[in-house]
């Protein structure tokens, strides 16, 4: 599940860094156009934490996948707050990438979960 949140880390950075690039170019940059990366940032930091540090890893994949639920809220409820006036342009499909990516972390993360419980048991 760490490369998992590395990875999803990843794409949130390119999905943040892509926004803002597009924003440059078009000079209207802003700001949170970024908030993608932040994301991955963090979700990153905790993967590979979660590597190094074997008996903190369950705690902080936990952290991952609430930090992951949030980045799936955010973006969800600005497209849901604009649905009346949703067309679908460059910033709703950083929108809905920055979703997406997230709600595949929150699933596997939530599967992984599962998984440890149930192996648990077995043993």
């Amino acid at each position: 599940m760490t490369s998992v949140a590395i990875i999803c880390g990843i794409l949130l950075i390119l999905i943040g860094i892509i926004g803002y690039s597009y924003g440059l170019i078009n000079q209207n940059a802003s700001l949170t156009a970024l908030i993608p990366a932040v994301f991955g940032i963090v979700l990153s930091l905790l993967g590979f934490i979660s590597e190094k540090k074997e008996t903190l890893r369950k705690h902080l994949m936990h952290v991952a996948v609430i930090v992951a639920l949030i980045g799936f809220i955010v973006p969800t409820s600005r497209i849901i707050s604009k649905a009346s006036e949703f067309t679908l342009n460059f910033t709703a499909l950083m929108l809905i990438s920055m979703a997406l990516v997230c709600l595949v972390f929150v699933i596997l993360g939530v599967r992984s979960f599962i998984e440890a419980r149930r192996q648990r048991k077995e043993a």
